[in-house]
């Protein structure tokens, strides 16, 4: 017989009964029971005590609890959550004690989970699916404010005008800093281009940017995935790191601050595009100096980021090797070698390519430390042979010249 069923009174009752009677072994009664001795005397006392009301169930709850948490503690937490409804325990326990209560007086984590519960705003949630152990690409951990920044397009909605609205995201992987929340127009190069001048002139540059394989990051058939965005930050001095295609999670911390504006501005959008922007800033300006973050010890990202040192304005152009010829990639991505054009890529376009003799027929193009291709001319044609796999070649030149005599390279 056991415990775990509904009638628990009733089987204490038969129990109390049976171990009454006379010439009855109380060890050999517990163990039909299937409970301890302790406790077949604990509801023996019981009953000699109160009688069968003595069998019910007691509650659970102490006497006293030191602990509890006061009443101006509870009220200033359902405020801080209806102020943020989206944030968590961790972050409402940090807002506590920026608020001035005594860290004896701030309950635990699990406490406040309940506390919210109660009140209404928070529900149970269960523990989901478990994550998938997927191997993660040759990316850099960030070890210091500017050292890797991610960029990336937020998912774009329609404000109730009915217009678009494609917020740019760029962010500091290791403060978790928002640097811009803005929305572009068209995710054309040249608007994409000017809020990034804008953003290398207000925080200076980062020594890696890391992105998706979408565009205008990144190209499927440029050399080394280039596009005329992400060859500009090369010429800046800047790294280029890209998350394995289909893998977002190698981007966590970046999708996670989407699913945030999501949850809070996306599902309520404004009257306007401009509204919206008014209200992107304004959520950036929070999520920066008043959210805490558990990676940074509850600290906010404007606590731990500071600008970078290596400002736009001090760029210099790129030196390439004494032994090299420089030539400037024309609007259509071609050089000049001899008297003929050859075609380079579109990425380069209005960018200087350092060529490298290998023979009195081959040469080498490089583009900053990249190694684009390689050219051979067989004689009648220019042969372009990709240096990275996956790189789409041509064989014929852009521009045909009607001479076929091949000039020495020298200097532009």
């Amino acid at each position: 017989m056991s415990w775990k069923i509904s009638n628990a009174e009733h089987l204490r009752m038969e129990f109390v009964l049976l171990a009454r009677e006379p010439d009855v072994n109380l060890s050999e009664v517990c163990r039909q029971f299937r409970i301890s001795r302790k406790t077949g005397y604990k509801w023996l006392q019981r009953y000699k005590s109160k009688g069968l009301p003595g069998l019910a169930d007691r509650s659970h709850r102490p006497e006293a609890s030191p602990l509890q948490v006061t009443g101006a503690v509870v009220v200033e937490l359902v405020k801080l959550r209806k102020d943020h409804e989206h944030w968590g325990p961790k972050k409402l326990k940090a807002a506590l004690a920026r608020s001035g209560f005594d860290s004896t007086e701030i309950p635990c984590l699990a406490t406040i989970g309940r506390i919210l519960r109660r009140a209404g705003l928070s529900e149970a949630k269960g523990r989901g699916r478990p994550r998938s152990q997927l191997p993660i690409g040759p990316l850099t951990p960030a070890q210091g404010p500017n050292q890797v920044w991610t960029v990336d397009f937020k998912g774009w909605w329609r404000t109730r005008d009915g217009n678009r609205c494609e917020p740019l995201t760029i962010r500091d992987l290791y403060s978790r800093y928002l640097l811009c929340l803005r929305p572009v127009h068209r995710r054309r190069v040249n608007d994409v281009q000017v809020v990034f001048a804008d953003v290398f002139r207000r925080y200076g540059l980062p020594e890696i940017i890391r992105s998706d394989n979408g565009g205008p990051f990144a190209s499927i058939t440029g050399p080394h995935g280039l596009t005329r965005l992400s060859a500009w930050w090369r010429t800046l001095g800047i790294k280029l790191e890209r998350i394995d295609p289909g893998h977002p999670e190698q981007n966590g911390g970046h999708e996670r601050m989407h699913g945030d504006l999501a949850r809070e501005i996306q599902r309520q959008p404004s009257a306007t595009v401009a509204e919206e922007t008014k209200r992107l800033e304004q959520w950036r300006v929070e999520f920066n100096m008043e959210r805490p973050h558990e990676a940074l010890a509850m600290k906010t990202p404007g606590e731990v980021y500071h600008s970078s040192q290596r400002r736009l304005e001090n760029v210099r152009p790129y030196v390439y090797s004494l032994h090299f010829a420089r030539r400037r990639v024309g609007r259509d991505g071609c050089i000049l070698i001899g008297s003929r054009y050859v075609y380079v890529s579109s990425a380069l376009a209005k960018t200087d390519v350092g060529l490298e003799r290998l023979t009195e027929s081959s040469w080498r193009v490089w583009f900053c430390d990249l190694a684009v291709q390689e050219i051979h001319f067989d004689g009648s044609k220019f042969i372009r042979q990709p240096t990275t796999p996956g790189t789409t070649s041509r064989s014929e030149d852009c521009h045909p010249s009607p001479d076929n005599n091949l000039l020495p390279i020298t200097g532009s």
